[in-house]
């Protein structure tokens, strides 16, 4: 009896010891993440009692067998709370408040998880401490949401049949949102991030991922037989690849291996984020993909320097009155130098078309073109240029260009069309902006996935698109809804980071007067619309898309554009809804600057400027016109005293925005 007794004591420890349950509650309490450990590894999310995720597994699965979370042996826990600030150059604030409250479980066999509880969001990541070479067959990623929530989420745009898996992870994440439940969702199609899935009570969450770095990006998708439940997806490492794709500029996976990543040594995996949120306003600020990233790399980042850029490619090279045939040809980038130093703007780019076409050489400059002349130009009256490359053709021979090209004075690049996340891509992004910052050049990472805080690993890459900017207004039909599109980006896209979206169209397309053009684009909605996106988006790196000749005819409207900063000391959302409207406002100095955009509905919004301190300020408003329904270009300026006991109502046209200076 007295063995049997003993037995059965073991076993009842064996059991409390293989079955633990962890509480984790953010700094002031609202949100918790309940942690369970048993014979798998899964969590939840409550906000102030209200359940939003159910219990979801984690694991990741080895090529020799083990699954890190199933059966695990927890030999130790450690809790930990920070409240801190976080210097953040190039950025909306110049400083971010770090504040959570952590839990790092640590398993046998040298494995763990950390967990982290912010106000704002839900947060684990795995790490490996031990000097081992791994082969990662698959990681489980869970969402196991409570009901049939709604989700706004981006289906890639597969270049052949759907249900190709293969064939999605080869798209250029771009598209724009479809909005179903989550029992709707189409399981054939793959989800790129971020998403956001609505809950009740304003409740939004917001899934992505941080710190991506040597390991394949996350996709989702909607799994059969869990109608509830978004499951994590990754390409798998490629075996053989074969130059072609757009202007035999890419490398194309013919063949995969096993495994979706190859990790060596102690490391620790990205971050997997569920921001959840209360108030549209908190989604459209949230700055934890910045936060949750690797600190700075480089020592000296003095040299880096944002700002804003006259761009050749949307508007086809068009500027009339002149007396040359305009294209890729050095008197037409000269009129685009002019043009920048004039207005105070930082950089030109030379987009696709200087270096030799179908060559995927960057050491071979068209004939047409004078690229030490027009460095030397352009250095003479202050601007910088900026060159556009293919992926392939910068990847081949990168060091050898970014030597030759530093020294001739170019000043960064603008690489194209990687359209892949596979970690073979993710590893050559974080390569070049090495190389690049090595030969002090910005890098603006176009053809690309989301943001995952490089931008904070690495500052000097300025930009990244990922995003269904204005350049697709040049073949979109009308039936694509752009103006919808803006007024979910800033809760959705832009979670993760700074975005490519290059605005700034003189074009400007009332509803119904819109089509697509390829030589003269227009934008959806009205001009002060674009003058808001200044301000609603952020881009380190701003381009300004039209053609000299239509700017220099809207002096009220370049005056504004060009004079906009980039980066800010500040930044405040005063009123939002996703998909319908946005106010965002933004300081840099002692100067603020306000936009607000609509969805094609009109409407009347009412500023508060209680946000404002000391004197009375002076600004400038550019409102939509009276006839802006009609007429997208019509707008009027008007100037306003403000202080912080002002309540201002402006209008929006349908389609419309707004935007203001003041001091």
């Amino acid at each position: 009896m007295k063995k049997i007794l003993l037995f059965v004591c073991i076993l009842w420890a064996l059991t409390v010891q293989a079955h633990k349950e962890f509480e984790l509650f953010s700094p002031d309490g609202k949100l918790q993440t309940e942690i369970k450990v048993g014979e798998y590894i899964s969590y939840s999310i409550s906000r102030e009692g209200y359940r939003i995720l159910n219990d979801s597994p984690l694991s990741m699965t080895l090529t020799n067998g083990i699954v890190w979370g199933e059966n695990p042996r927890l030999v130790s826990t450690k809790r930990n709370s920070v409240n801190a600030m976080v210097a953040s150059p190039f950025y909306r604030r110049s400083e971010i408040r770090d504040n959570y409250n952590s839990l790092i479980l640590n398993f046998k066999n040298g494995w763990g998880l950390e967990f982290r509880a912010y106000d704002t969001g839900i947060v684990y990541r795995f790490v490996h401490r031990e000097n081992k070479v791994l082969d990662i067959v698959s990681e489980n990623v869970s969402y196991c949401f409570s009901s049939d929530f709604e989700a706004n989420v981006p289906y890639v745009v597969p270049r052949v049949q759907r249900h190709n898996l293969d064939c999605q992870f080869y798209n250029s994440f771009e598209n724009t949102y479809t909005t179903d439940r989550l029992s709707h969702l189409d399981k054939e199609r793959l989800m790129f991030l971020p998403l956001v899935v609505e809950a009740e009570n304003g409740i939004k969450v917001c899934l992505t991922e941080s710190d991506l770095e040597d390991f394949p990006g996350l996709y989702l998708s909607a799994v059969e037989g869990e109608e509830y439940t978004l499951k994590g997806v990754h390409a798998p490492y490629p075996k053989n690849s074969i130059q072609g794709g757009h202007k035999m500029l890419q490398m194309l996976v013919q063949e995969r291996e096993s495994y979706i990543a190859r990790v060596k040594g102690k490391r620790t995996f990205p971050w997997r984020m569920a921001i959840v949120t209360a108030r549209d306003e908190q989604l459209a600020d949230n700055d934890l993909t910045y936060l949750l990233a690797s600190p700075s790399r480089l020592d000296d980042i003095s040299w880096i320097k944002p700002g804003k850029v006259a761009w050749e490619w949307w508007s086809d090279r068009n500027i009339d009155g002149v007396n040359y045939v305009t294209g890729v040809n050095n008197e037409t980038y000269k009129e685009y130098i002019d043009f920048a130093a004039k207005y105070g703007m930082e950089y030109v780019i030379l987009d696709e078309g200087w270096a030799v076409n179908l060559k995927a050489d960057l050491m071979q400059v068209v004939d047409s073109i004078d690229l030490k002349e027009l460095v030397d130009y352009a250095s003479d009256k202050n601007v910088g240029i900026i060159l556009w490359a293919g992926y392939y053709a910068f990847e081949r021979d990168m060091e050898n260009i970014c030597r030759f090209y530093s020294d001739l004075g170019v000043k960064g690049f603008k690489v194209d069309f990687m359209d892949r996340d596979d970690q073979e891509m993710v590893e050559f992004n974080y390569r070049a902006a090495a190389m690049c910052a090595k030969y002090h050049l910005v890098l603006d990472l176009h053809g690309m996935y989301k943001p995952s805080g490089m931008n904070r690993t690495y500052p000097n890459i300025l930009n990244f698109e990922g995003v269904h900017g204005l350049e697709n207004m040049k073949w979109s039909p009308d039936s694509v809804d752009q103006v919808k599109y803006d007024v979910m980006v800033p809760f959705i896209r832009q979670v993760a980071g700074p975005l490519d979206y290059t605005q700034g169209a003189m074009r400007n397309a009332a509803k119904g007067c819109y089509f697509p053009c390829y030589s003269e684009p227009m934008s959806q909605g009205t001009r002060c619309r674009q003058l808001a996106l200044y301000v609603v988006f952020e881009s380190p790196l701003n381009m300004l898309c039209d053609t000299p000749s239509n700017y220099v005819r809207e002096k009220e409207s370049v005056d504004f554009i060009s004079g906009i900063p980039t980066v800010w000391d500040e930044t405040r959302v005063l009123d939002a809804k996703m998909g319908e409207y946005i106010v965002t406002a933004r300081r840099k100095g002692d100067t603020w600057y306000i936009g607000g955009i609509t969805d094609w509905q009109e409407r009347d919004i009412e500023l508060d400027f209680s946000f404002l301190k000391g004197k009375i300020c002076q600004g400038l408003l550019y409102e939509d016109g009276i006839n802006a329904h009609r007429i997208g270009r019509d707008f009027h300026l008007k100037l306003i005293h403000v202080d912080k006991n002002t309540r201002l109502t402006v209008h929006l046209a349908p389609g419309g925005g707004f935007a203001i200076r003041m001091r």
